[in-house]
């Protein structure tokens, strides 16, 4: 899967706040996730990430 800085995603679990969508800050080995709904910022394994990944709402023409 090809992530990349400034692609928002929508995840499986939606975050506390309710929203599902996340933009990516960091890429590698970790993600660092922003959430687009209250701006809380996260970071998890890549494979996590992969896992529970369900559609771009937003990619970047990186």
């Amino acid at each position: 899967m090809e992530f990349a800085l400034g692609d928002i995603i929508t995840m499986k679990k939606p975050h506390p706040c309710g929203c599902r969508d996340w933009e990516i800050l960091r890429v590698g080995a970790d993600f660092r996730l922003r959430c687009v709904g209250c701006g809380h910022q996260v970071m998890l394994p890549r494979r996590l990430v992969e896992k529970n990944f369900r559609g771009f709402v937003k990619k970047t023409l990186a």
